[in-house]
């Protein structure tokens, strides 16, 4: 028998051993969630080295803490980036196109995605011997031995299965994360954060042995994805070196969050704590499972509203597991997240005096990484507005607009040149934009990521004890920000110069910090694509509203 047939076999077996499992489950952990409360079931695959979330769901659902509140594990997930990164449909449009710029590296690109937004597809390819493709006819295609374990994203069984192992290295980033695929069930590994497992339920139900493992709640295992090298590629499609894609692990490292004798790791932000002790497991059987605490709700919150509010938008045609409302829960818990913990805005100073108006704003970055941070794709901006008197605009810099794009902005005009970077503004047409810029090996602006060989421009805001003149080189400041003074260490002070000529005051001066994940150039490059994925993606974002959020505001009258 060949490699591919065996497999088809384990599958069937699989397939019967989910069967069991369910029944057992039935008398272990009562019934699953109910469908109609939370959309599509979880699928409950398996495959020699993972399961899927639905068999995890059927103990780790139905949670409640000290408050009242549902803490379920799979209710919260399911309906995060996390859950759905290998649905994304703009994810998978930025594949398609990278492949079509360079299709000679189709299967470099494709592996180097699929690596985290596909982590149990991709590795159980590789131990069986299978092809790793992921767009058509690969893990995307429904036909695809592996396409549930793919379209589960970043499931249980992929965090929970990380070995200790060169966490926190060099080797260990871009999605490079150790698990055992040697050891066979029962004696699989699954790592969480308390001692004293009852290992007998797991052991008998999906074939792990629960363990303490300390580092599910450490910066170092989120760090294997979320550090990205991609391959740099030249005008002739060579490969010349990597490229700094994303670093926020690096940045965290680098202030005052990640340092010290007590830093706070990613989960503490983007996992809070639940009310007080729970059992994190609805078994009736015996022995009786403990409350345990801190128990770390798994929301895994970030800023991207946009792409939850699409998802939202698109239930059914892009084949997700959760419902509008739990989708509902996790874009407010995005916005509150944006809203009440991201940034601060203030007024530092203002006066009116010989016709100007001068305003010096501060900007601080309260997010233990830079901000914006991630994709490159994303941006934050100072909206600033002035009225007099009569309520007559005076000065209008940043202004939204329907479309995504930034009014002033020079790049979204035109795509071959970017936004500086400000310390002193005094036109409407300057806009103060904190974002990373790409150039490729000739020193063109590029919004394609296999072309980036350098940053034409980093201002993004650096967290609280950021140092930028010690700061390593891939995740340095680049452009004018790094010759500011005012900007350094988790702020910027931004100043703006108005003429004030032929109006009268008082002057109304209100400033907002506006954030926006998917910019509206990024979105305009699949303009000159024509793939299926990014047919869908432009029809999706075509229908969805691309107003920016208000970070943080600020509102004052000046004489």
């Amino acid at each position: 028998m060949t490699v591919r047939h065996l497999h088809r076999v384990y599958v069937l077996l699989a397939g019967a051993i989910t069967v069991a499992v369910a029944a057992f489950a039935v008398m272990s952990c009562g019934s699953p969630p109910d469908p109609s409360v939370s959309g599509r079931r979880l699928t409950e695959f398996t495959t020699a080295d993972f399961s899927g979330s639905g068999t995890c769901a059927w103990c780790h659902s139905r949670l409640t803490d000290q408050a009242g509140n549902d803490v379920s594990m799979d209710a919260h997930w399911r309906s995060t980036m996390m859950a759905n990164a290998a649905r994304d449909p703009y994810f998978l449009a930025k594949v398609s196109t990278e492949v079509v710029r360079n299709p000679h590296l189709k299967e470099v690109i494709e592996e180097k995605c699929s690596v985290c937004h596909m982590h149990m597809a991709y590795l159980q390819a590789q131990v069986d011997g299978l092809p790793g493709a992921l767009l058509a006819p690969g893990f995307a295609s429904a036909d695809n031995t592996l396409h549930e374990a793919a379209m589960d994203g970043v499931s249980c069984n992929v965090c929970h299965q990380i070995e200790q192992q060169d966490l926190g290295t060099a080797k260990s980033f871009g999605g490079n994360l150790v698990i055992d695929t040697g050891t066979k069930r029962p004696d699989r590994r699954s790592y969480g954060p308390f001692p004293d497992q009852f290992e007998i339920i797991m052991r008998e139900m999906v074939g792990f042995t629960p363990l303490l493992g300390e580092q599910t709640l450490r910066a170092e295992l989120c760090a294997t994805c979320h550090t990205l090298y991609t391959p740099s590629v030249d005008a002739s499609g060579q490969i010349v070196g990597e490229f700094p894609e994303q670093t926020p692990y690096l940045e965290w490292r680098h202030s005052a969050y990640g340092s010290g004798e007590n830093p706070l790791p990613c989960q503490g932000c983007h996992m809070p704590l639940a009310e007080g002790a729970l059992p994190i497991s609805n078994t009736p059987r015996p022995p009786a499972i403990p409350a345990r605490e801190p128990f770390a709700q798994h929301f895994f919150v970030g800023g991207n509203s946009f792409m939850v509010r699409l998802l939202q938008a698109n239930i059914a045609e892009l084949g997700l597991t959760c419902s509008s409302e739990q989708l509902e829960a996790t874009l407010q818990r995005a916005l509150n997240q944006l809203q009440q913990r991201a940034a601060g805005l203030y007024m530092a100073s203002a006066q009116a005096a010989n016709d100007t108006l001068t305003l010096v704003i501060e900007v601080e970055n309260n997010a233990g990484h830079k901000f914006p941070s991630g994709f490159p794709s994303r941006r934050a901006w100072i909206h600033l507005t002035v009225r007099d008197a009569q309520g007559q605009v005076v000065f209008e810099s940043g202004q939204p607009r329907p479309d995504g794009s930034i009014a002033g902005c020079v790049a979204d005009e035109d795509k071959t040149r970017y936004e500086p970077h400000y310390d002193v503004l005094s036109s409407p047409d300057q806009v103060q934009i904190y974002e990373s810029v790409l150039q490729d090996t000739e020193g063109k602006v590029t919004f394609t990521l296999l072309a980036a060989a350098s940053y034409v421009k980093d201002n993004r805001l650096v967290p609280r004890g950021f140092d930028k003149a010690s700061a390593g080189a891939d995740f340095a400041v680049y452009g004018a920000a790094r010759e500011d003074e005012n900007f350094d260490q988790g702020r910027d002070l931004v100043t703006y110069e108005i003429s004030t000529r032929g109006h009268s005051g008082p002057f109304q001066v209100s400033a907002e910090l506006l954030y926006q994940s998917v910019s509206y150039r990024f979105a305009a490059y699949f303009d000159d694509y024509e793939t299926a994925e990014v047919s869908s993606f432009r029809r999706y974002y075509e229908a969805a509203d691309k107003m920016p959020v208000v970070a943080a505001s600020v509102q004052q009258t000046i004489p």
